[in-house]
């Protein structure tokens, strides 16, 4: 699915024609360069590769300056990969923008969620917790027993516990577009999407 890359800037809202309120966010996308061109014949797939917010060379590791002058880029500072399913006669070296959206278009909006540190399964997983009350003590909040005695005298793995939370990657689906600002690479989408202010996003056509 092609798509670019944006940079998340935050959530306001617009009014529609009825003048009902619509919480958006505010995402600058593109423009994007095509870096790098993969043919199935080649490499095994079709994808692009798209560079983002272009920096000073200083700024990007040798084994990427390298990867970029080999196909007469200059250097971005993010490098993500789009598959193509169409639009194959996309070519290296062009420029792709928020043009490519139109209004009540569906995307698909993917980026790392907020981080929020250590946290207990009642948080991290949803669990209820304890009753507080009728001799509970000392453990309200705790995930409660979790072995299985001597057989298998262990805990298994993926068990639901206390850990870090977020930094993770997400998906959000079906994610409305509601304006397209061509001349300030800005798009505003309906609703909420993963990550903080200036978090990177990927935004893709569903096709």
């Amino acid at each position: 699915m092609i798509g670019l890359i944006g940079k998340k800037i935050g959530m306001t809202q617009v009014f529609n024609s009825n003048g009902e309120v619509i919480p958006v966010t505010v995402i600058k996308a593109g423009p994007c360069r095509v870096v790098d061109r993969k043919t199935k014949d080649k490499d095994g797939y079709d994808a692009v590769q798209l560079g983002f917010e272009e920096v000073d060379e200083k700024k990007v590791s040798k084994p990427v300056l390298g990867h970029l002058k080999k196909h007469n880029s200059p250097a971005f500072k993010y490098l993500r990969e789009f598959r193509l399913k169409v639009y194959k006669d996309i070519e290296e070296g062009e420029m792709l923008d928020v043009s490519m959206f139109t209004e009540n278009e569906i995307l698909q909006i993917s980026g790392t969620s907020k981080g929020k540190g250590f946290q207990g399964v009642m948080k991290r997983h949803g669990f209820h917790g304890f009753k507080v009350s009728h001799g509970v003590h000392e453990s309200f909040r705790g995930p409660g027993s979790i072995g299985q005695c001597a057989t298998p005298g262990r805990v298994y793995k993926g068990k639901r516990l206390p850990g870090h939370k977020g930094v993770e990657k997400v998906s959000v689906l079906n994610c409305k577009v509601i304006k397209v600002d061509v001349e300030k690479n800005l798009v505003l989408v309906k609703g909420a999407v993963p990550g903080h202010r200036n978090g990177i996003l990927r935004l893709r056509k569903e096709l």
